[in-house]
């Protein structure tokens, strides 16, 4: 028995024959690997196949016994003078009969079907081109954007379906647009002051949860008001940073204390709007805590 490897089955089988000096109607093959071409030739598999002569395995199975006794009945047949005949080998029979021509005809026929089922597997196969054309179907379809105003009635309709289902008893959540960017989502109602929590922490974990759905999905921002929160907290902040705009329009320069949470976002967003020719900017401190400073740009 031998492992041969080749480019196609074909050439596996004459190269089998070839070495195991017998015909290709004579092996005995399995078929270890079919050959297959990859995209552009690339990681191309060989064909592998085990092979082994008929013939000689016939003979290595046959039992002892018979062998044997097939010695007593050749000196019988001797002994009373019957005509006996010299098997011609089976190798010499096939290969005297039948042409070179004629076996690679036979074992073209042979591997015929094993091509046909590797072209259908090709075929099968997604092109390059293929996927290309569909990746570009899909990135067109989901370029396609709704309006501004479809998206808000979209998650209006979702974010009451998720809280009707919820133990809360609220007023219909509102959802209308900000800005072009911008979601403004209103929860009111008996119970929505347990959605802010103590020092607001619900309320941050609600806004991270709602901010990164609709970002997700819609490339949206959020403005998130729970019973007047987010109003209140721009009032208290307003009301601090007047010491602070004081410190900057003397000295051109200032730092905010450390803001929790929602409070530095909208410190930020006043500060910019108010100082849109300064550097103004997050910093953090070593355990976490967020602050604001305010520069000339030339600093940096």
């Amino acid at each position: 028995m031998i492992k041969i490897e080749a480019k196609s089955l074909e050439d596996a089988y004459l190269k089998a024959a070839k070495e195991l000096s017998c015909s290709v109607s004579e092996l005995n093959v399995v078929v270890i690997q079919q050959p297959s071409k990859k995209l552009f030739g690339l990681l191309a598999k060989p064909a592998i196949v085990v092979a082994e002569c008929k013939t000689a395995l016939s003979a290595e199975s046959m039992p002892e016994e018979v062998k044997e006794e097939s010695a007593p009945e050749a000196e019988e047949s001797i002994s009373h003078d019957e005509p006996t005949f010299t098997p011609m080998d089976h190798e010499e029979s096939i290969e005297t009969d039948l042409p070179e021509e004629e076996i690679e005809l036979y074992a073209e026929e042979e591997f015929e079907d094993e091509v046909k089922t590797i072209e259908e597997e090709e075929a099968q196969e997604p092109h390059y081109e293929d996927l290309r054309n569909t990746n570009s179907a899909i990135s067109g379809f989901f370029e396609e954007r709704q309006s501004v105003e479809e998206i808000a009635s979209t998650v209006k309709e979702e974010i009451n379906d998720l809280f009707d289902k919820l133990c809360f008893s609220l007023n219909a959540i509102e959802v209308s647009v900000y800005d072009d960017t911008t979601l403004l989502i209103e929860f009111s109602g008996e119970d929505a002051a347990l959605l802010i929590g103590k020092e607001g922490y619900r309320y941050k974990a609600l806004s991270y949860m709602i901010f990164n759905w609709i970002n997700a999905k819609y490339r949206m921002q959020l403005r998130l008001e729970i019973a007047e929160f987010l109003k209140n907290q721009e009032e208290s902040i307003s009301r601090y940073l007047l010491g602070v705009y004081e410190e900057i329009d003397n000295d051109g320069r200032a730092r905010t204390k450390i803001l929790d949470g929602v409070l530095v976002q909208i410190a930020l967003k006043q500060l910019r709007e108010r100082y849109h020719d300064k550097y103004v900017a997050i910093r953090t401190t070593r355990d976490g805590s967020k602050y604001i400073i305010i520069n000339e740009y030339n600093s940096y």
